[in-house]
């Protein structure tokens, strides 16, 4: 049986070689290949392709995401999903939308700062042996050792940091990758695998209108990416960040986004506490960004945290005339079980 097979995706003017237990998706971003994505662990869906002609072997992918009438009509996860022939598929999604690329890569590098910046988190900050060309928001894989696992964590360094990767990590209970190993046993020095850049949730053109970003916990990471290299490049005219925890303790870098708002004045920095009160701003993060703006209209903003207070800043955005178009959001979501190992964060 042959190892490798020839995947055409219409719409594109080059045939992908994949391994018989490599992704279509992993096989496309290597190649330079453009396929729309988000999580790559098969939770969300977005990466939906629809095999024309060809075998497949759909191997772990959830039902939840792929239901039983969708895999019989032919629709697959291209995350997941290997050849078992040469394929012919379709994206269900645009496949160039003209935003700079960067091809998926393995990297390795060294630890070089592991701190813990709030309650249960910690920053991890990685030199890499070689560059990694990415858009500001995207994340990154790391990679368990000893393990086939994977996890995704967004990268908080801005794309003018090539070597120099910064992660905010919390600590999940049962986690592989956290309470297994990050808040375990990782140390400064150590050496670590990962791949990247993945994801599509970025900030690269110019905005015309104000940009609200809102983050929920460790969202704050690529909305730190984003600020910095929006402030670098004066891609927005206002920057409007949001930071929402339970309590004083859940915060972190406030005094970095204190100095960006001190320092420019189009930089306005707001945490939000949901359960302590204190001589911030309280209630839900989202209630704050609705007190102060009577009207969004115009205006674009990226999102990213836990799926329920994605799902609220939307709803509150558009409630404030926001254009659908122009709300971008990441939601941070469970990885799938496997076998002798509980589910993390992604």
């Amino acid at each position: 049986m042959a190892d490798k097979y020839t995947v055409r995706v219409t719409g594109q003017d080059v045939d992908l070689t994949v391994g018989e237990d490599q992704s279509v998706l992993d096989a496309a971003l290597r190649a330079n290949q453009w396929l729309p994505h988000s999580c790559t662990q098969g939770t969300c869906g977005t990466c939906k392709l629809k095999v024309l002609c060809g075998e497949v072997d759909h191997r772990d992918s959830p039902e939840y995401t792929l239901t039983t009438e969708e895999r019989d009509s032919g629709l697959v996860l291209a995350c997941r999903v290997t050849p078992r022939s040469d394929l012919v598929v379709e994206p269900m999604g645009a496949v160039d939308d003209g935003v700079p690329r960067h091809p998926l890569r393995d990297h390795e590098g060294t630890v070089v700062v592991l701190d813990d910046i709030a309650a249960a988190t910690r920053r991890l900050v990685v030199e890499l042996d070689e560059e990694m060309q990415l858009n500001a928001g995207q994340y990154a894989e790391l990679l368990l050792p000893g393990t086939t696992l994977a996890r995704q964590y967004s990268m908080a360094n801005p794309p003018s940091e090539t070597r120099r990767l910064e992660f905010h990590i919390k600590l999940i209970e049962g986690g592989a990758a956290t309470e297994g190993w990050i808040f375990r046993s990782l140390s400064v020095g150590d050496r670590i695998s990962l791949r990247g850049p993945l994801g599509q949730f970025h900030l690269v053109d110019k905005t015309d209108g104000p940009v609200i970003l809102i983050g929920g916990g460790t969202g704050l990471a690529p909305l730190k990416s984003i600020v910095q290299h929006a402030l670098a490049e004066d891609l927005a005219p206002e920057l409007y960040v949001y930071h929402g925890g339970r309590r004083e303790v859940d915060l972190y870098d406030v005094e970095f986004f204190r100095e960006l708002d001190a320092r420019h004045d189009h930089v306005h920095y707001r945490p939000v506490l949901s359960e302590q009160d204190w001589d911030g701003a309280t209630g839900m993060v989202t209630d704050a960004v609705v007190a102060d703006f009577a009207s969004c209209k115009g205006m674009s903003a990226f999102l990213c945290g836990p799926p329920a207070m994605v799902a609220a800043a939307v709803k509150a955005l558009k409630r404030r005339r926001m254009a659908p178009k122009l709300i971008f959001k990441e939601e941070f979501t469970v990885a799938p079980p496997v076998p002798d190992v509980d589910a993390a964060a992604s």
